[in-house]
C-alpha cells in the first residue's frame, strides 16, 4: 500500500531611442520573473466541498504531473481512500473509481513514479500537500506516487515526515473541508463508510 509513514553595462553614449528600449525593457524583464515566481493555483472540487491549494515551482516534476494528470482529468471520480483524523487524507488512487464498498484501495497509480523532490523549507505543517509513497523497503530513492497525494490535517503538522515524503503544495482555502472530510466514519482500513469523491480538479490561468 502506498503510504505516508526552483550586468551588462551600457555604453555612456546612447542616443535617445536606446536609452527608451532600455528603461521598457527593464520592467519587462522583472514581470517576467514574478510571472515565472507565481504559484499556481488549484481548486480541487469534491463531494463535501472546494479546497483551494497551491503548488510549488521548487518541486516543479511533482507541480507539472499533478497539472497534467488534472487536465487529464485522471482525478475526476477518484476517491479519498484513506482518512485520519488528526493526521492526513489521501486520495489520488485511479482504482478507486470503480470501487466496491469495503474493497481495499491505495495501490493504484499511473504506472510510473516522481522522482524525490525534498526543499528543506517547507514542511509538513497543517494543510500540507504531499505525495505518498511506497515503503524504504522496496523504495530506498523515496520516489512518490505518479498521482496519489494526501494532506495534513492535524493542527501542529506531521513534521515526523519531513525529509521522507516529497511536499509539493499547501491549502490555501477550504482547510475546513478537509477537517470534515477526515472526521467522517470509517472502516478497519480508514476507508470512509460512505464515498468522498473528487469530482473535479480545475487549474487556475
Amino acid at each position: 500500500m502506498l503510504s505516508v509513514s526552483c550586468t551588462a553595462q551600457t555604453k555612456k553614449q546612447t542616443t535617445k531611442a536606446e536609452s527608451a528600449q532600455a528603461t521598457v525593457a527593464e520592467p519587462q524583464e522583472k514581470i517576467n520573473q514574478k510571472t515565472e515566481n507565481v504559484m499556481k493555483e488549484v481548486t480541487i472540487e469534491t463531494s463535501l466541498g472546494a479546497i483551494t491549494i497551491v503548488l510549488y515551482n521548487e518541486t516543479p516534476l511533482h507541480r507539472d504531473n499533478f497539472i497534467k494528470l488534472a487536465n487529464d482529468g485522471f482525478y475526476d471520480g477518484v476517491l479519498f481512500h484513506r482518512i485520519i483524523q488528526g493526521f492526513m487524507i489521501q486520495t489520488g488512487d485511479p482504482d478507486s473509481k470503480k470501487a466496491t464498498k469495503g474493497q481495499r484501495l491505495g495501490m493504484g497509480g499511473p504506472g510510473y513514479t516522481v522522482p524525490a523532490e525534498f526543499v528543506p523549507k517547507y514542511t509538513h505543517k497543517r494543510g500540507a500537500v504531499a505525495a505518498a509513497r511506497q515503503g524504504d523497503n522496496v523504495n530506498p530513492q523515496r520516489a512518490s506516487s505518479g498521482s496519489q497525494f494526501y494532506i495534513v490535517d492535524n493542527p501542529t503538522g506531521a513534521h515526523f515526515l519531513d525529509a521522507q515524503y516529497t511536499i509539493f503544495g499547501e491549502v490555501t482555502n477550504g482547510m475546513d473541508i478537509v477537517d470534515k472530510i477526515a472526521a467522517q466514519p470509517k472502516d478497519q482500513s480508514d476507508r470512509p463508510l460512505e464515498d468522498i469523491k473528487i469530482i473535479s480538479i480545475k487549474i487556475a490561468e
